[in-house]
């Protein structure tokens, strides 16, 4: 992975995030008031970014904390930055968030057609537990994935 530093985020990179994610997820991408509405939302989300030492983003990703479960809101990668492992790290930490808050088990979904975030989340140990038909736009299925923590971090399941 290039040089990329993990942190909290915060509220100036609501620009940057809201430009990130339109950039990434055009047809359902969140808009700087949702960005807005999430970050609000803290301390039950949870939202980290991954900058370059220049202050570019090159990912993040988010977190509901829900109790014994919680959902990945959201993990995403600039295009420049993938293949690098970032998308991997991002998503460890989030488990590690989730599993500091008392979790036993974190959610989320995943476009059925995105083959790259489905082997990145098969490999890291989630599994698919049902689908939603037509939950994106344009019609696409979204897979809902759950991988369950150990005091490790490994998959039980």
């Amino acid at each position: 992975m290039s040089a990329a530093t993990l942190r909290d985020a915060r509220w100036p990179d609501v620009t940057g995030l809201a430009a990130l994610e339109a950039s990434l997820f055009p047809d359902d991408a969140w808009s700087e008031a949702s960005w807005w509405s999430e970050l609000a939302a803290r301390p039950r989300r949870d939202y980290v970014v991954a900058a370059d030492d220049a202050g570019t983003l090159l990912g993040y990703g988010g977190l509901d904390h829900g109790g014994e479960v919680s959902d990945v809101m959201t993990v995403a990668v600039s295009p420049d930055a993938r293949g690098q492992g970032l998308g991997r790290v991002l998503l460890a930490d989030l488990e590690r968030r989730a599993l500091s808050r008392g979790a036993a088990h974190v959610l989320l979904e995943v476009r059925a057609d995105n083959a790259p975030a489905i082997g990145l989340y098969e490999s890291s140990g989630y599994a698919v537990i049902s689908r939603r038909r037509r939950y994106y736009p344009g019609g696409v299925d979204a897979l809902v994935m759950r991988k369950s923590l150990q005091q490790n971090g490994a998959a039980d399941d």
